[in-house]
């Protein structure tokens, strides 16, 4: 497999069977225990039944549970995994806020070195000439569009964020070539981005997806910017995703800042000088 075995868990989540997603969730949680586990074990461990456990191990395209373990074992070796995080009960303190730090610096690193730098660059200079920037997010990813709005309207950009379906219908519907949408995505398979995005593509725009690849979002837009996480939002909120779309769209910033030239950086001395009237004097960072 070209994907690590995490990836192929979560491109294949949703076409398993519910009994089997039990199975797949528990294997995201616990993969140095499941390496373990005899086939009974990880049975009872997820509730289902040993027949389940096979028909999960076919689905993923292997021949039987100890193919799968085999996987799962080189995969860890090699320290390709997400190291999806787990809250335990009896779990200190300092075990489960030292896993959200590792999973997240692991996770992290996964999403830069599968960035595209030639979809970077490509996004980057449609930003830079964009007559209009939107951007698009609901839930979590609202607040990363919120975020990002924030970032380029301090570069003397036009834009906005919309995280409700109608304004964000509204939005797409009213571009134009020129124009450029970031729809933000944790799972990309939210229908109404989804449909959002083919309006906005329809009617001119550069449609930029920071979401997994191979999600239906991704088949939408003009350029995709794969943020593929493996993440159990059954219990939690996108936590690490989250991050990983806020770094993806500094990189954007960033890009576009460089390619503005010297002039960007006396308007965001500027910027920072009309501010200074609202903080509190001291000798402390700004």
């Amino acid at each position: 497999m070209n994907r690590s075995l995490f990836d192929e868990l979560r491109v294949h989540m949703d076409q398993l069977r519910r009994s089997e997603q039990k199975v797949a969730r528990f294997v995201l949680r616990h993969p140095e225990e499941v390496i373990l586990m005899r086939i009974t074990d990880l049975a009872s461990e997820a509730q289902v039944s040993e027949p389940t456990v096979i028909r999960f191990c076919r689905a993923m395209n292997m021949a039987g549970f100890q193919e799968f373990k085999l996987k799962l074992a080189q995969m860890m070796a090699k320290g390709s995994q997400y190291a999806q995080f787990s809250v335990n009960d009896g779990e200190s303190v300092a075990a489960f806020s030292h896993g959200i730090f590792d999973s997240t610096i692991d996770t992290l690193a996964q999403v830069r070195d599968r960035l595209d730098n030639d979809a970077l660059g490509q996004a980057i200079a449609a930003l830079v000439v964009a007559n209009r920037v939107e951007f698009y997010g609901y839930g979590a990813s609202g607040i990363v569009a919120a975020d990002a709005q924030h970032k380029f309207f301090r570069l003397q950009i036009q834009s906005a964020a919309h995280s409700d379906p109608h304004m964000q219908t509204m939005s797409a519907a009213t571009l134009k070539a020129g124009d450029v949408v970031v729809a933000i995505s944790q799972t990309g398979r939210t229908r109404a981005l989804v449909s959002s995005a083919k309006t906005a593509v329809k009617a001119g725009a550069t449609v930029i997806g920071l979401c997994p690849s191979d999600s239906p979002l991704s088949r939408e837009v003009t350029l995709t910017l794969p943020v593929d996480v493996q993440e159990d939002t059954e219990i939690y909120i996108p936590m690490t995703s989250r991050i990983a779309h806020l770094l993806t769209i500094d990189v954007l910033a960033v890009g576009v800042a460089k390619n503005r030239g010297p002039q960007i950086s006396g308007q965001l001395k500027a910027i920072k000088k009309s501010l200074g009237a609202l903080r509190v004097s001291g000798n402390g960072p700004n």
